[in-house]
């Protein structure tokens, strides 16, 4: 008996520590933001203009456009204009100025994490 009273104490400490991310996800819908990338070792920045319904992305002196599909608070879909490629971000935390997010081509289980922060 006092073994089970010792696991079951420990397990509520361990919970009671245990914080779950912060994720105003409204904050981030819609805004101007950059991000990091790296492509063939090379570190770049890049930046986006998100609206309720599009995406603009500027990378590589190219302007990439998607359309966007909320599923729920903190997740959604882009869809490439062009390609009709998809794409699964999920926003993991947020600060003042940012957001972490993971993201996969839409099918894939291979998932990459960014972040991306509000300039505008």
């Amino acid at each position: 008996m006092r073994k089970e009273l010792y696991t079951l104490f420990i397990a509520i400490l361990t919970l009671s520590c245990y914080q779950q991310p912060e994720r105003n996800c409204q904050d981030y819908k819609t805004g101007t933001f950059s991000f990091d990338y790296v492509v063939n070792g090379e570190e770049k920045v890049g930046k986006f203009t998100r609206d309720e319904q599009y995406s603009i992305e500027y990378y590589d002196n190219k302007i990439d456009s998607a359309t966007v599909k909320w599923l729920n608070e903190c997740e959604f879909v882009l869809q490439d204009l062009k390609s009709k490629a998809s794409v699964h971000m999920k926003i993991l935390s947020t600060t003042d100025n940012s957001y972490t997010f993971e993201y996969s081509l839409v099918g894939e289980s291979k998932k990459l994490k960014g972040t991306a922060v509000r300039t505008k």
